[in-house]
């Protein structure tokens, strides 16, 4: 079983309310909006990181992540991009990949949205974390912390860490 801390869009903003979570997980995922590589270097020396970079990440984000991770925590297939979508508009980039090889947990970021939902056509759980840092239109800074555990995702929990 694994513990899973997933977040989006810091925009260069990493703080104690985001790292106290960080502590009591197993794996962080970073979707994507990284901003400052001190970010994730912070992340990276506290649990291991798995991230992709965004469309306001610059050069050292983009050689150090893919635009694209797919991989498998336990027994379940996961995709992480920044520009995603989300189910039934889905990016037109990604939208015939992700119809012929869906996986089962579609992880983006990007819209500063908090957004979990189930695509019945593909089989596939979308999640997106929102924002946590603190820089775009949303109001509250949010992250989801979930387990897999073989190849059930469960245990899902919104985690708010207030107006920012």
């Amino acid at each position: 079983m694994k513990k899973i801390l997933l977040l989006s869009d810091t925009h260069s903003h990493i703080d104690e309310k985001i790292l106290k979570y960080v502590h009591h997980t197993d794996e962080v995922w970073h979707a994507g909006d990284i901003g400052d590589m001190a970010v994730t270097d912070t992340l990276k020396s506290i649990k291991p990181l798995r991230a992709v970079y965004g469309n306001i990440d610059d050069d050292k984000a983009r050689m150090e992540f893919p635009l694209h991770n797919r991989f498998f925590c336990e027994n379940v297939d996961v995709w992480i991009t920044h520009i995603g979508g989300y189910p039934g508009k889905y990016n037109q980039n990604i939208r015939t990949e992700i119809q012929n090889h869906p996986p089962k947990l579609f992880i983006c970021g990007h819209s500063h949205i908090l957004k979990v939902q189930f695509d019945k056509k593909l089989n596939l759980l979308h999640m997106n974390p929102g924002a946590c840092g603190i820089y775009g239109f949303h109001q509250v800074r949010t992250m989801l912390r979930f387990e897999i555990d073989g190849d059930k995702i469960q245990n899902l929990e919104i985690i708010e860490l207030g107006k920012k």
